[in-house]
């Protein structure tokens, strides 16, 4: 079975948190990618395994923590480009166009940057989780110009469908400098 589905629960309980954790790694052979507080209070756990199992996983987290959810999702097929920007490991040596889409939550905002990097031929550089961010979450990319903006839009479409969409940019021709305020 391939182990390339995500699934995460994003909540308003850092002891629910704890309790989702433990329930969804009980439920199912997952791994455990992140489980950790987040800004403003929140608490987020993230597995990744097979379809079925990252989706058992997730029911039996929401299922006893449902009061705290405030998101959560489970994505099949992730592209392979969404982990590393996750663990900040992505490698981008210059700019094109420079994509950004900012979101209310970190569940909307991966689902988002896996729509992107779907859409078009794009580059992720970073997705950042709510960490100093006040409970947001943003996504960096890059491409030309016409790839970014189909990038951004469709990630834009996805995290605004849940009504977390802050603003999303498109700036073609980036001075360099930006690349190393991002690293």
């Amino acid at each position: 079975m391939a182990n390339d589905s995500l699934g995460l629960i994003e909540l308003t309980s850092i002891a629910s948190g704890f309790l989702a954790c433990d329930s969804m790694l009980k439920a199912a052979a997952v791994s455990l990618v992140l489980s950790r507080s987040i800004c403003s209070g929140k608490y987020m756990v993230m597995v990744r395994g097979d379809v079925s199992s990252v989706q058992a996983a997730v029911q039996a987290g929401i299922a006893g923590t449902r009061f705290s959810v405030i998101d959560s999702f489970v994505i099949p097929n992730l592209h392979e480009a969404v982990f590393p920007a996750i663990s900040g490991s992505s490698k981008v040596e210059a700019l094109e166009a420079l994509g950004i889409v900012e979101s209310f939550s970190v569940a909307s905002l991966i689902e988002g940057a896996d729509a992107a990097v779907k859409a078009a031929n794009v580059e992720l550089i970073e997705i950042r989780l709510a960490m100093a961010l006040g409970g947001k979450a943003f996504v960096t990319l890059t491409g030309n110009v016409a790839a970014v903006q189909s990038a951004v839009d469709a990630a834009a479409t996805i995290v605004g469908q849940k009504g977390m969409l802050v603003n999303k940019v498109v700036i073609p021709s980036p001075r360099p400098e930006l690349l190393t305020e991002m690293i």
